[in-house]
C-alpha cells in the first residue's frame, strides 16, 4: 500500500454500543471509517464518502435490511467490496423475503471476531472478491469505472502519481487515493513480491479489462 493511502470503511450497524467498538477497532488499525445506524444513510454515504468496502449487520431494525442496502450497493457501485457481520451462523436462515445476498459478500458471524486483526481479514478479504466480471463475455474480464479507466491508462502511459495529479488537476494524495482504488477494482494486491503497477498495465495491455 503507497504511503498516504487509506482504506475508507462504510459500517453500518443499527447497534450504537456495537458501531462505536467496531469503528474504533477499525481506525485504530489504519482505516477510514464512516458509520451508520440505517440504510437511508448509509446510501448518502456511499455517494459522498465513496468506500471502498461496506459492512453491514443483517438486521438493521424497523425498515430496511443489511441485504437490502447491499442489493443498491452492488448496484450502484459493483466495485465496492461487501461483508456482513451477523449473529446468524447461516446465511440461508437469516435472508428472507425472495431476497439475496449479492455474489461475492464476504459473510462473518460475530462470534468469530476477537481481534481488530479479524476485521481488518474481511475489509481485505471483501476486496480481494470484488472483481467485477463482463457476463456477455466468454473470458472473464474487469469492469472500470470511467474514472478508474482514466487513471489506468495514465499508469500505462508511465506516468507517476505526481505526474497523474497534475494530470487530473487533483492533490498528490488525492491521486494516490485513486490509484490505490483502481488497482482494489482490479483486484490487485501490492506486497513485496508483486508490482502492482505492472499487474495492472499487463492486464491492460491483455484486453482484460472494460471501462464503462
Amino acid at each position: 500500500m503507497e504511503e498516504g493511502f487509506r482504506w475508507k470503511v462504510l459500517l453500518v450497524e443499527d447497534e450504537e454500543f456495537t458501531r462505536g467498538l467496531l469503528t474504533n477497532s477499525l481506525e485504530r488499525s489504519g482505516i477510514e471509517v464512516q458509520s451508520s445506524p440505517s440504510v437511508a444513510r448509509a446510501l448518502t454515504l456511499l455517494k459522498e464518502f465513496e468506500p471502498h468496502v461496506v459492512i453491514t449487520d443483517l438486521d438493521l431494525g424497523p425498515g430496511p435490511s443489511g441485504v437490502h442496502l447491499l442489493e443498491r450497493v452492488a448496484e450502484q457501485a459493483p466495485w465496492v467490496g461487501m461483508a456482513i457481520l451477523s449473529a446468524h451462523a447461516s446465511p440461508e436462515l437469516a435472508v428472507g423475503d425472495g431476497h439475496r445476498i449479492p455474489e461475492g459478500t464476504v459473510y462473518v458471524v460475530k462470534s468469530e471476531i476477537a481481534t481488530a486483526d479479524d476485521l481488518v481479514d474481511v475489509v481485505r478479504s471483501s476486496i480481494e472478491r470484488r472483481v467485477i466480471r463482463d457476463s456477455n463475455s466468454a473470458s472473464d474480464k474487469v469492469i472500470l469505472t470511467p474514472v478508474h479507466g482514466e487513471v489506468l491508462r495514465l499508469i500505462a502511459e508511465g506516468l507517476s502519481n505526481a505526474a497523474i495529479a497534475k494530470e487530473r488537476n487533483t492533490t498528490l494524495r488525492a491521486a494516490e487515493s485513486m490509484v490505490q482504488r483502481t488497482f482494489l477494482a482490479l483486484g490487485i494486491r501490492s506486497d513485496a513480491d508483486r508490482n502492482a503497477r505492472v499487474l495492472a498495465v499487463r492486464m491492460w495491455q491483455q484486453g482484460k479489462v472494460i471501462v464503462r
